[in-house]
């Protein structure tokens, strides 16, 4: 099988093909092709896996190319994980917010809204090439903000697009590990859109065991979600949300944190990566070992200015491993192209899982996925307080389509404004404003 990634320059893209190299069975990936912009990019990512395939027998064949069409003929399966303005992009999209005291982040808020403002246009051609050149190929979406840009995708591709993170699943499995049980066993009943959602349940052996953990102050206490919300809140909720909600619950701390880091996310790893790609520019740079320098220091300092904001200082070790996108993604790629059933929490078209949301709206919940994709399981009804953030996030996405779609000025400025964290219409002017001259892909916005 050829897999195709896109984004193949990215710094994250040996993470899935060191989940490949484990993978010995039948209707494997054999061929890897890489597709990136960037030659330079390519080149140092494909120094890395040439190291990581060293002395592994059978390991799928890379190729790199700078050429879209090229890339996505013959593919089975597409990974989708590009990054539109790069990590300057990004370091822009949170100046401009912290600029008007509103929070700036990759996927939340105003910079959330700016990178799918970028993002989209970009994401719905490739999903029409897809559709022309590819058209048996199922398309695997990791490009941020992960749900926004599935549903645009989805317009194109069906239900042939599926998005993964692997926020809620490395939330299960912390869980799981503190109640005592084998995170591969667990079932986590999770529900909501990327990057806003409630683990509601985490059942061991049939039984749901969360109530026993939301009645423990030491164990609810003894994790990365415990110390960051804080367990009586917690307890009010009587749920676990995804890191990311700190990001509405604690809004004020989050952006007054921010503001007072020396830099913000995006500056650090576009700094940090810059580094790495220059030191493997250099001949003779021993590319595995740099590569998992860097991961190790990324992935320690992940939501730091979120822990600082709720005085709970470094991230604990046992909390350092993720839900690994990239098993995520090798496993839903197993399920479809061997027909082994799976339950994994995937970015899908809503169905009738939710009823407070239409059918084509993309929802991140628990699947069961086999040779004809992925189809959402029954859940039981969100809280009110819950389902009124879901519709009110949804919303401002489907404006952000609409402002992609049609290029109006007007209608980016009403989701700006719409946003639960945008707390007036002038700031969301001055928000497209600051973004319009940040960003030359975003001319597009008139009127």
């Amino acid at each position: 099988m050829q897999l195709t990634i896109l984004g193949g320059g990215g710094f994250r893209v040996p993470l899935v093909y060191g989940a490949l190299l484990g993978d010995r069975a039948e209707g494997r990936v054999t061929e890897v092709v890489l597709h990136d912009l960037d030659a330079g990019r390519l080149d140092a990512v494909a120094r890395v896996l040439a190291e990581q395939a060293d002395g592994v027998p059978g390991a799928p064949v890379v190729t790199a190319t700078t050429d879209l069409d090229e890339a996505l003929r013959g593919a089975d399966f597409v990974f989708s994980a590009i990054r539109v303005g790069g990590l300057e992009g990004r370091a822009a999209d949170e100046r401009v917010a912290l600029a008007e005291d509103v929070l700036g982040q990759e996927t939340v808020g105003a910079g959330g809204i700016a990178y799918g403002l970028r993002t989209v246009p970009v994401a719905v051609d490739i999903a029409r090439r897809v559709a022309r050149l590819a058209p048996d190929a199922w398309v695997i979406n990791f490009t941020n903000p992960a749900g926004l840009v599935t549903e645009a995708m989805s317009r194109h591709l069906g239900h042939r697009v599926i998005g993964i993170c692997d926020s809620p699943v490395g939330l299960g499995r912390r869980v799981a590990r503190v109640l005592g049980g084998d995170p591969d066993e667990a079932f986590i009943d999770y529900v909501g859109l990327n990057h806003l959602g409630w683990l509601r349940g985490l059942h061991i052996a049939g039984r749901d065991e969360l109530p026993r953990l939301l009645a423990d102050d030491a164990l609810l206490g003894s994790f990365e979600e415990g110390r960051l919300f804080g367990t009586d809140w917690l307890r009010s909720l009587g749920a676990v949300p995804n890191e990311y909600l700190h990001y509405y619950y604690f809004n004020r701390e989050a952006v007054r944190a921010y503001q007072a880091a020396e830099q913000t996310r995006g500056a650090f790893l576009r700094d940090q990566q810059a580094r790495f790609y220059a030191e493997m520019a250099r001949p003779g740079a021993p590319a595995l070992k740099t590569w998992d320098d860097t991961r190790a220091e990324r992935e320690a300092t992940y939501m730091a200015e979120n822990r600082e904001a709720a005085g709970v200082g470094e991230r604990a070790e046992e909390d350092l491993e993720s839900g690994g996108y990239e098993k995520v993604a090798l496993a839903l790629m197993r399920a479809i192209a061997r027909n082994e059933r799976a339950t994994l929490i995937l970015n899908v078209r809503n169905g009738t899982t939710l009823a407070a949301l239409d059918a084509d709206a993309v929802i991140e919940v628990p699947c069961s996925v086999d040779a004809n994709g992925a189809h959402p399981l029954a859940v039981s009804p969100l809280p009110g307080h819950a389902t009124g953030l879901v519709c009110s996030v949804k919303a401002v996405e489907r404006e952000v389509l609409a402002a992609a779609e049609s290029g109006s000025r007007a209608t980016a400025v009403k989701a700006f404004a719409l946003h639960p964290l945008v707390d007036s219409v002038a700031v969301a002017r001055r928000l497209v404003a600051g973004y319009r001259e940040a960003h030359p892909g975003l001319a597009y916005l008139r009127g």
